[in-house]
């Protein structure tokens, strides 16, 4: 019965998309036509017969070809219900983006990058994902590296460099040693290697054999003289120190930490710290820069969660005061571990409890000047477990670990200045503030990353990476919509004018002036900067209701006269379809391409490249 069902519902299925695609062909053929705004209007007269994924897919890649973002993203949605091509998500996601829709857009490019995985825009997206909204906002902190000396099988985490260049970590690398039954991989060890300033590079790891026992060791915390480690062991019985003592009953599981000292180059007199315990685990060391503070993770009595962060005062000669849980500013009922305290007083930690993007991730908590949690972002912090974070101040590098690629492995975390830019938006000609102004800000692709609205006084901020280039759209009801740059800085405050002309004096010699109009290569979808030009072309309109324009598209002589003619035509009609979807009444403009026909500048095939430029130009005559 089941089967019959089934194979009849099949059947209808199809019957009705045989109906279906005949109402389709007129909408259709509007679209193969490039128009776009008609071909919209007969798609949504076919909305109203019952739902069809490929009647909304069309409707959003109409409005997606005339930016017509809050349209698309409307029916990019429905689509998108039913399984769709990978080109589909990657519009609608752009369209997102144009909306602020930031979460939503990384969702749609996820898809697509699972569609096209070796599509450069799903490289460039994964390997700078930018998502989740509340972390969007915030200026990218870090770029990451992972470390050429990982292994290529097993863990290793808890990179630590002291001031003498010496590299610390811990690994379960070791595979002479007996596996874990947990993860059956070899217990781990701590190893050591030399970081070169200059080229970057790390030297071959090597067994700090003089710490390592016969259970898991590691990771480690080195005083800023370089003469005092604290580490995590599991090898702690009856209070002393035991490297390799087969009698041992080992309490698998519960961590201890230890303090050593180094002489003639050589760590030794290594002692358990006296605030251990035989029913908690007291793990993963870090000292302040002082050496007065040791911080640690332990799930001692008092802890808020699974585990905690805590501190204790640093006496001298072994002796310390009595620990002090950092309180739920910092501990949750979850897992906080892996502090990190830097030469300035900012804690560094992980955690499962605090807002993230999933698994463990890294924050930041500026407790010298008793500031607030704050979440690394990304690419620090990814879906998966990231965690054990350490900055040498001297230096200016960090190390982070993270199993975003199957096991744990060892990442370098490359400090990224911000720059915030303070934008005016003010008359050109009266210098009077302008309220309530849109300005948009764009990256070096000309995506719109977000837009924001000036204040009263005509001015906004928005916090940008160092030595990146961004442009700045900025709009006001009666003035041309104008683009801006923000240059490549390094650090600090950087003053955006944004000077927007009165929409005056648009129509010169019969023609409407605007800024060359581009195209994407073979492409005639209209872009966002086009977007912009062709908007002052809409105001002139909207001014002067009387007028007409043709719209008269040309190319350079590059190509065959066939194809110029064809992609010039094109693109003359799509310029037509963003006026009439702005509202101007598709009787008052005609768009037509002239290809290679009417150069501006006769030189055949000995132009250059700025006479090539002539040529490929978008008039726009008042024929009436």
């Amino acid at each position: 019965m089941k089967k019959i069902c089934f194979t009849l519902s099949l059947l209808f299925a199809g019957l009705a998309v045989t109906a279906q695609s005949k109402e389709t062909e007129t909408a259709d053929k509007l679209f193969g036509r490039f128009e776009y705004i008609e071909a919209a209007q007969e798609y949504l007269k076919l909305t109203k017969k019952g739902k069809d994924p490929y009647v909304y897919k069309q409707l959003g890649d109409s409005y997606y070809n005339v930016f017509n973002s809050k349209e698309a993203v409307k029916w990019y949605a429905k689509a998108v219900e039913s399984k769709q091509d990978a080109e589909t998500y990657y519009r609608y996601a752009q369209m997102l983006k144009a909306e602020g829709q930031y979460e939503e857009a990384n969702k749609q490019m996820q898809q697509f990058a699972k569609l096209a995985p070796k599509d450069q825009r799903a490289v460039i997206f994964n390997q700078d994902p930018n998502y989740l909204p509340k972390l969007r906002n915030q200026t990218k902190l870090f770029d990451e590296r992972i470390l050429d000396i990982n292994d290529k099988q097993y863990a290793d985490f808890g990179a630590v460099l002291a001031n003498d260049n010496t590299l610390y970590f811990t690994s379960a690398r070791n595979t002479a040693r007996r596996t874990y039954g947990r993860n059956e991989e070899p217990y781990l060890d701590i190893y050591t290697a030399t970081y070169n300033e200059q080229t970057g590079r790390i030297s071959e790891p090597q067994a700090l054999s003089e710490i390592n026992t016969k259970w898991h060791d590691g990771p480690v915390a080195i005083s800023s003289d370089g003469k005092t480690m604290y580490f995590a062991s599991e090898s702690f019985a009856n209070g002393e120190f035991e490297k390799d003592n087969s009698n041992i009953k080992q309490r698998t599981g519960l961590i201890y930490l230890f303090v050593a000292t180094k002489t003639d180059g050589k760590w030794g007199n290594v002692k358990p710290v006296p605030f251990n315990g035989t029913s908690w685990s007291t793990g993963n060391p870090t000292l302040s820069k002082d050496g007065k503070t040791l911080y640690f993770t332990s799930n001692r009595k008092g802890s808020v969660g699974d585990t905690d962060i805590w501190k204790v005062e640093v006496k001298g000669g072994n002796k310390y005061g009595e620990p002090v849980n950092l309180g739920k500013e910092i501990n949750t009922e979850g897992k906080e571990t892996f502090p990190f305290i830097t030469d300035d007083g900012k804690l560094y930690f992980s955690s499962n409890g605090h807002k993230g993007f999933g698994g463990l991730d890294i924050f930041m908590v500026d407790i010298a000047n008793n500031g607030e949690v704050i979440n690394l972002g990304a690419p620090i912090n990814s879906p998966q477990d990231d965690f054990s974070f350490s900055f040498n101040y001297e230096k200016n590098i960090g190390f982070f670990s993270s199993n975003r690629k199957d096991k744990d492995n060892m990442y370098l975390a490359i400090p990224i200045c911000g720059v915030e830019a303070l934008v005016n938006v003010t008359d050109v000609n009266t210098g009077k503030v302008i309220p309530s102004a849109k300005v948009a800000i764009l990256d070096d692709k000309q995506n719109v990353i977000e837009t924001r609205t000036t204040d009263e006084n005509g001015k906004l901020v928005y916090s940008v990476d160092c030595d990146r280039a961004y442009s700045l759209k900025a709009s006001a009801d009666g003035y041309e919509t104008s683009l801006f740059t923000i240059s490549k800085t390094r650090g600090g405050k950087v003053d955006v004018m944004a000077k927007l002309k009165p929409i005056t004096n648009l129509i010169v010699d019969g023609k409407v002036q605007l800024n060359t109009i581009y195209f994407e290569y073979n492409k005639s979808n209209i872009t966002p900067e086009a977007a912009f030009e062709l908007d002052k072309l809409v105001e002139a309109m909207k001014q002067k209701p009387e007028i007409k324009i043709a719209v008269n598209a040309h190319t350079d002589s590059r190509g065959s006269d066939e194809y110029n003619l064809n992609l010039s035509d094109q693109r003359a009609r799509a310029v037509v379809q963003y006026a009439i979807s702005k509202g101007i009444a598709k009787e008052r403009i005609t768009g037509k391409g002239f290809g290679e026909t009417q150069p501006k500048v006769n030189c055949g095939d000995n132009c250059t490249e700025e006479q090539h430029a002539i040529n490929r130009r978008t008039e726009f005559l008042i024929v009436e």
